[in-house]
């Protein structure tokens, strides 16, 4: 796992298939997102110099982002929280939805499966569920959205005295040119394209992305610029 400081406050962290952001409040941390599978301990042990993880928000219920939340959740007491829609398949009561493939995403996905671990992994058996509109204790104030598209439960998160946001898969950099793009591997992507637009709308220096490098310096205006190429067809 690798460590990256984007801000005094905001850290990225690195896995081989995706990653997670920690935000810091005094000595209270917000884990965005947890990794794939076995990634809770070296999350524990990047967050432990600087204070106590409170919450671990989670955008969406793929392996890659909910894999360490149930051993991390258990080793700091950590809250898990989640949309409403996917907590159910976090939990692992219900089968995830497959996403329906473009034909270009088979080969995307294949490669990042063979990253992924193959082994069970500890699903967090509570957690705080929310909605469109929350508000969460982290950042001054951090928004929850509800971006259907990706997964029926995805969500973003949005800290508007900070100018931050976190995108979930909503949106993603393209692996070929490092441009900022629509999400992949979707459920509905019609549905993606308006969350799309919805984020878009929102007022943010910095986007934190499922996958990519995040944009540190105007971001508004590329995710702009991105909404305007995938128009949302009525």
């Amino acid at each position: 796992m690798d460590v990256v400081e984007l801000l005094p406050r905001l850290c990225l962290l690195r896995f081989p298939v995706g990653q997670a952001y920690l935000w810091r409040d005094a000595d209270e941390l917000t884990l965005v997102d947890a990794g794939p599978g076995g990634s809770g301990a070296a999350i524990a042990a990047v967050a432990e110099p600087l204070g106590t993880i409170r919450r671990i928000v989670l955008t969406h219920f793929h392996e890659d982002h909910v894999g360490g939340a149930g051993e991390l959740a258990a080793l700091t007491g950590a809250e898990v929280v989640a949309h409403h829609l996917d907590a159910p398949a976090i939990r692992g009561e219900v089968p995830g939805p497959p996403p329906v493939f473009e034909d270009w995403e088979l080969p995307i996905h294949a490669e990042a499966a063979r990253h992924l671990p193959d082994t069970p992994f500890v699903r967090p058996s509570r957690i705080t569920e929310v909605d469109d509109g929350d508000v969460l204790d982290f950042g001054e104030g951090a928004h929850v959205l509800h971006t259907p598209g990706h997964t029926h439960g995805s969500i973003a998160v949005h800290l508007p005295r900070r100018r931050v946001l976190f995108t979930g898969d909503t949106v993603a950099v393209s692996p070929v040119d490092g441009g900022v793009m629509p999400g992949v591997f979707n459920l509905d992507r019609p549905r993606l394209l308006a969350s799309l637009h919805r984020l878009a709308a929102l007022d943010c220096d910095v986007a934190c992305f499922g996958h990519g490098d995040p944009v540190v310096g105007d971001a508004g205006t590329l995710l702009r610029r991105t909404a305007d190429r995938h128009p949302v067809r009525p």
